[in-house]
Formats: C-alpha cells, structure tokens, sequence
C-alpha cells in the first residue's frame, strides 16, 4: 500500500517538475543558445549529482557501465539538446504534447523488443491519455502561427529514446539504487557536455547580464529538473512498470497550462478542461495491471 501511494506521489511530483521544464527552458533560451542550453543542464546536473553521490559510482559493476551508456545517451544527453533546439522554433504546449507519445513508445518497444505483456486495458489508457493532451492543444488559445512544426519531429525522436530508456531501466538496472544510476549516467555526460560547451564560446559570453539571468533559469532547470527529477525517475520506474512510468508525460501538458495561466495570462477553455480530465483517467486506466 505503501509503495501505491508512493508511486502516485512520484508521477505527480514529476509531471509538476517536468510540466515547468518547458518555461524554464524558454526563458533560459532568452540569454543562451540551444547547444548552450543542453550542455548547461547537464553540467548543472551532472555537478550536483556527482557532489552529492560521487561514491556511489565504485557500486556499478564493470558489466552493467554499457547500460548505464545506453541510458545516459537516449535518456538525457540527446533530448537535452533536441528539446532546447526545437523550443527555439516551436512552443511549449506543442512540444508537451508531442512528449506525451513517450508512453506510447514504452508500450511498443517494451512489446517489440522486450516481449513485455501488454494489457488492453494498459493501450486504452495510454490512448486516452493522448487524447486528452490532444484535446488541450488544440483547442488551447496560443497563437502558434510563427511556429516551425517541422523541428516537432525532433520532440517526436525524443520521445522515442525516453520510451529506450525507459525499458532499459527495467530491464538492466533495476537492481541499482536510483541515485547510483544517475550519478553513472552524468559521469558519461559530464566532460562531453562540457567540451561542447567550451566549443560555443560560451565562457566569452558569461559577463552577459542575459546570459547570466538565463543561467538562473538553467541551473533551476538541470538541478531540479534533470538531476533530483532522474533520481525520482528512475525509483519509480523500480517499484512501478515502465508504462506507469512514462505516464508523467501526460500531466506535463496540464501542468504547463496551468502555469501558463497563473504567469501569462492564458485560459483553459471548457473543452481544454474535459481534455484535462481524459489526461488523468488515461493515466489511470494506464497504471492498473
């Protein structure tokens, strides 16, 4: 009973976390640019874990560092950059919601690849669920006109990789604690990150007062949002399924608009409402077995 209330409680915390990502990565992107964001979150990541949990990388044995690869690769370090490059060019609320096939891709490569079970049940809340997001967006009131939709397809490869990374958890690393398996995977971002940085001429622009005002938001974003958030991630994709997991993306898009809302003066109309709605039981009916 104990672990259903808390992985209820994890899904929520981090679909409200990730849910923030969006403006965060928007407002950083006003001081830096899209290679500079994704570097930056992984460094601020990567430097408060390794802080925080530096021993716990002597706990991965040899055999298990290919997976901890495999999972630093598909499950930050190449969304990291392709959110940042397609929020220059699209919006927010449509990035979320393209996110939300994340379960979606869970479901099918768990299926194809693994030979995981799947239950109707399980497709018709993952269904639901993208629905729901559907709904809130397109019947949102943003003026996405200006926006390049042709960059969504790089949200749609991200969500892919998060649905690897996902089955890869569960497959190969369950047995690790979900700290030691973060503090693995930015120990292999770390110095690609950083030399890709020092590549941007970033370090010419730190006296920037916009660059160093994004730096705020960035920080924010790759401490809380990457780092603690992988963490919680990855405990909950232990004492859940990987579908459960991946469902956070759903509530993403609700939590966006709420924010949306209470800092940009956005509304949620009554459709967008009932999509709100769809969003939670497709989560729902998604996480029973």
């Amino acid at each position: 009973m104990e672990s259903k209330n808390l992985k209820w409680f994890l899904l929520i915390l981090l679909g409200s976390v990730w849910g923030s990502s969006f403006i965060l990565m928007q407002f950083g992107l006003k001081g830096v640019n899209s290679i500079q964001l994704g570097a930056l979150r992984i460094l601020f990541a990567g430097t408060f874990l390794l802080l925080i949990g530096f021993k716990h990388l002597a706990k991965i044995p040899s055999y298990k560092w290919k997976y901890i690869a495999l999972t630093s690769l598909f499950g930050t370090f190449l969304p990291a950059f392709m959110f940042a490059t397609a929020l220059k060019h699209i919006d927010g609320s449509v990035s979320s919601i393209i996110n939300s096939l994340t379960p979606v891709n869970t479901l099918l490569i768990g299926l194809l690849v693994f030979g995981v079970s799947v239950q109707r049940r399980q497709i018709f809340g993952v269904a639901l669920g993208f629905i729901g997001c559907v709904l809130l967006v397109i019947f949102g009131d943003n003026d996405s006109n200006s926006s390049n939709y042709m960059y969504a397809i790089l949200i749609a490869i991200a969500s892919l990789f998060y649905g690897m990374n996902v089955n890869f958890i569960k497959q190969y690393l369950s047995d690790l604690k979900p700290l030691t398996i973060s503090v693995g995977n930015f120990a292999i971002m770390f110095v690609p990150a950083l030399v890709i940085l020092y590549s941007t001429g970033f370090f010419e622009l730190v006296s920037n007062t916009e660059t160093q005002t994004a730096l705020g938001y960035i920080g924010v974003l790759g401490i809380v949002g990457t780092g603690l958030s992988n963490i919680l991630f990855f405990k909950l994709i232990q004492i859940s399924s990987p579908v459960f997991a991946s469902s956070t993306t759903y509530i993403i898009p609700v939590v966006a608009f709420i924010l949306g809302f209470a800092f940009m003066g956005e509304t949620l109309n009554f459709i967008q409402a009932i999509g709100a709605l769809v969003v939670l039981l497709g989560v729902y009916f998604s996480s029973r077995k």
